[in-house]
């Protein structure tokens, strides 16, 4: 029998998190966690610190972390992490074979670096961390593109069309789906009046509440595109979004003899979370199947860039290249939270980003210093903003 995988988990009381820990149980066999990091839900993260045991945690307060400490302190032997730069000292102080980053933000960006420079495995569900360094981290891991495994469920989809050994010159272009949001059919003088109620209000996916807006506004698609740039070295001009409202169709792969490949299944986090942690293999999972005759209809439209002008924004900072994602991705991180904060409008989300993108000159990355430094200075100006 192999040995069992260690899995360190960051964010692993959220979502992602959740679900992460939902296919270690079902394969105790195969996997084991080595830590686990949370933000603030502290009465989670201890309850699985008494289920998995881990040897590592953190989390972000330190009075939490001394409740922990307190707690377990006696009985296991654990150690605990805590404040800004402890998220980083778990990564590169663990022994792990897997890093499942579930972070949410540019906060995810560093614990990345550190772990493929320690020569890990990623399992990346923090988006974030190719959008605002995807050349920077090319650059580490070189060649060795296996070593960072997409976990959302677009790029998974990706993943299981192209088979191993494939020649990329035969891919003809890759088709990302959407499932357009909340409001997809919602006219576009209706926006200005769009609520924080209604943007996190997701037909299709159960998510955290900035990644939920993101969706409403399509600006996670665009970051998506940004992701696929990067974890398959496409050009821009091959990557393609589809708004697929039933989300069925996960990515389609098109290939230069007219072939399309593409991977179906219910939208269920577990399936990509699971596959990004046994890959190759494909590991199984019971429970409710795909079953077409009761789904009879699929739908396929051309994204609306007039009405969401955030999936252009993104696209056009991607193809510029350099820092000017990671403007994109501060400018709004800042803007969603002051939406949810009820300090702005639905609308002003992207006129914010596309300030704040048309006032910057990029520049290339060659370090995480570049990256966080361009973060720091427009998270501190889009703040001090007033409307």
């Amino acid at each position: 029998m192999n040995e069992r995988k260690k899995i360190l988990i960051l964010g692993s009381t959220g979502s992602i998190g959740k679900s992460a820990c939902n296919c270690i149980r079902r394969f105790k066999d195969r996997f084991s966690i080595a830590g686990l990091a949370a933000g603030n839900n502290v009465n989670l993260l201890i309850e699985q610190i008494h289920e998995f045991s881990p040897p590592s945690v953190y989390i972000a307060d330190p009075a939490n972390a001394d409740v922990i400490r307190e707690q377990f302190g006696k009985s296991i032997s654990v150690r605990v992490y805590d404040k800004n730069d402890g998220i980083e000292q778990i990564v590169e102080e663990t022994d792990y074979d897997i890093l499942l980053n579930a972070l949410v933000g540019a906060v995810g960006f560093r614990p990345t670096v550190a772990a493929l420079k320690r020569g890990k495995r990623v399992a990346l569900a923090n988006k974030e961390s190719l959008v605002i360094g995807g050349d920077y981290i090319s650059s580490i891991i070189g060649q060795d593109k296996n070593r960072l495994l997409p976990v959302d469920s677009e790029h998974s989809a990706i993943l299981q069309c192209l088979p191993l050994g494939l020649a990329d010159d035969t891919i003809e272009s890759i088709i990302l789906t959407a499932s357009g949001g909340p409001f997809r059919s919602l006219p576009k003088e209706s926006f200005a009046s769009i609520t924080p109620e209604q943007a996190l209000n997701h037909p299709t996916w159960s998510m955290g509440p900035k990644i939920t807006v993101d969706s409403s506004t399509l600006m996670n698609k665009g970051f998506e595109v940004i992701e696929a740039h990067h974890l398959f070295a496409l050009p821009y001009s091959k990557l393609r979004v589809c708004v697929h409202p039933q989300s069925i169709i996960h990515s389609l792969v098109e290939f230069h003899d007219g072939s399309v490949l593409a991977q179906l299944g219910l939208p269920d986090m577990e399936l990509p979370i699971q596959y990004a942690l046994s890959w190759p293999e494909r590991l199984p999972i019971s429970g409710k199947r795909l079953n077409l005759s009761d789904i009879r209809n699929l739908e396929f439209f051309e994204p609306d860039m007039g009405r969401f002008p955030c999936l252009r924004l993104c696209i056009e900072a991607g193809k510029i290249g350099g820092t000017a994602p990671a403007v994109v991705n501060a400018a709004n991180e800042i803007a969603v939270d002051l939406f949810l904060n009820k300090k702005i409008g639905f609308t002003d989300i992207a006129k914010i980003v596309e300030s704040e993108l048309n006032r910057h000159h990029p520049v290339e990355i060659d370090s995480v210093e570049v990256v966080m430094g361009i973060d720091g200075d427009v998270r501190e100006r889009v703040s001090a903003l007033i409307f």
